[in-house]
């Protein structure tokens, strides 16, 4: 469970939801969950399928990666949303870490977990989090992705086992979560906190803010997305 007295849930930004909508996070994951509720955001849940997050092209970038994973996540819920909600405002979000150009998405298992921490550990990396808004009445929606740099100090063999038995590794890109307030983690250049998190609060205030003069029309029935927003 995260504790929300950590300081990166103080003072959240939020925005309204354009036109009234109904907010819907595309995700089942906890952290994205308390992220908005620290902000002040209503919303319902109705996680993308496992299908949404399948395939990897070879020569893809950390933020092309995110990009199109959180597109099609939005798009497998607007698919979903007609007649449950047909007014929603789907938000969908896809992180992943990347170190040395090789992009760690979340352990399968804590021999997976060992690897990418002995990898991370000592060096600087990144965190890229891809943002999707998707309106449902117009299919309209726009996608952007945000970059944090961190920097993990060198574990100890006592320090990473201890962290891999308190099994906080499952389910977080990197195996490691910047929120479980581990101090071996350290921002750089002041990034954004909810973005290592997996939902950057800032970004996501100023795409809803400007949602109706940058969001495009897309195909939901042959919807896909092989480009980075502009």
């Amino acid at each position: 469970m995260i504790s929300d007295s950590l300081p990166l849930f103080d003072g959240l930004p939020k925005a309204d939801i354009p036109w009234g909508r109904r907010l819907v996070l595309a995700s089942g994951s906890p952290r994205r969950r308390q992220l908005l509720v620290a902000a002040g955001y209503e919303f319902e849940i109705l996680p993308a399928s496992d299908a949404a997050e399948c395939g990897m092209c070879s020569r893809e970038t950390a933020p092309e990666l995110v990009a199109r994973y959180t597109f099609r996540k939005a798009a497998d819920v607007a698919k979903k949303v007609t007649a449950r909600f047909s007014d929603a405002m789907i938000l969908a979000a896809d992180t992943v870490a990347s170190c040395h150009g090789q992009i760690l998405g979340k352990p399968v298992d804590v021999d997976h977990a060992r690897e990418m921490l002995t990898m991370l550990s000592g060096n600087p990396h990144d965190v890229y989090s891809g943002v999707c808004l998707w309106d449902a009445p117009t299919s309209r929606c726009t996608v952007d992705v945000v970059r944090t740099q961190l920097v993990m100090t060198p574990l100890t063999p006592e320090m990473l086992e201890e962290h891999l038995e308190s099994m906080r590794w499952e389910g977080k890109a990197g195996a490691f979560g910047f929120q479980d307030g581990n101090e071996w983690l350290s921002i750089v250049g002041g990034g954004s906190p909810s973005n290592v998190v997996g939902l950057p609060m800032e970004r996501l205030t100023e795409l809803l803010e400007s949602f109706d003069s940058i969001a495009e029309t897309v195909d939901i029935g042959g919807a896909k997305y092989d480009r980075l927003a502009d």
